[in-house]
């Protein structure tokens, strides 16, 4: 008994596990709640302050053709997707197989990635500010490309725009969807929200 009291003094002490440091909250999204929301309240008449629209997602998506006859590129595609986004990409795959176009069932043929909360503020900031100035010949986005629900389409062609991507490193360039969800009612609030955040509309 005595010895087992011995050992279990001598017996080192457990580390303690250091705190996590809280993650910082993005600029944009203290922005969305000091200055967007309330102006969208009282722009248009809302009850309080949780009515108004806000951002719920972000859905990236990558088509890769090519990667019928060459499965590294969806992996390649994949992994740049991982980069842009700072989240790993889900490899999207066939339903069925279509002789004409060589593809076979569940063979990888793109990539998508779905963003929410912190990350998916960090993603539009850099979207807007950083990638969208870097497109060749860009003349604002479409007004047009609402769905009626609120939620606001653009479509990208090169994904070297975004500064994540080492432009010498890269062998192939890809296109890429952006789909921007928000719990606006109409795409006029939607609007209103994107305008809000910066969202170089055309005229």
């Amino acid at each position: 008994m005595a010895e087992q009291q011995a050992q279990a003094k001598q017996a080192p002490a457990p580390k303690a596990k250091a705190p996590k440091e809280p993650v910082p909250t993005p600029r944009l999204k203290t922005q969305y709640e000091k200055e967007i929301r309330p102006a969208l309240v009282k722009q248009f008449g809302y009850s309080n302050l949780y009515a108004a629209p806000k951002l719920d997602k972000v859905v990236i998506n990558m088509g890769i053709g090519e990667g019928v006859a060459d499965q590294k590129k969806v992996t390649s595609a994949a992994n740049d997707l991982m980069q842009i986004a700072g989240q790993k990409a889900v490899i999207t795959k066939s339903r069925k197989a279509i002789a004409n176009f060589k593809l076979r069932e569940n063979l990888g043929i793109g990539a998508k990635v779905t963003l929410r909360a912190v990350r998916m503020y960090e993603f539009v900031d850099r979207f807007v500010n950083i990638a969208l100035p870097r497109v060749r010949d860009f003349r604002g986005l479409n007004p047009k490309s609402f769905d009626g629900r609120g939620n606001f389409t653009v479509g990208i062609k090169e994904h070297i725009i975004f500064p994540e991507i080492d432009f010498d490193k890269v062998t192939d360039v890809w296109g890429m969807d952006i789909v921007f969800c928000t719990t606006a009612k109409n795409d006029e609030e939607a609007r209103a929200l994107l305008v809000a955040l910066n969202f170089p509309f055309r005229q």
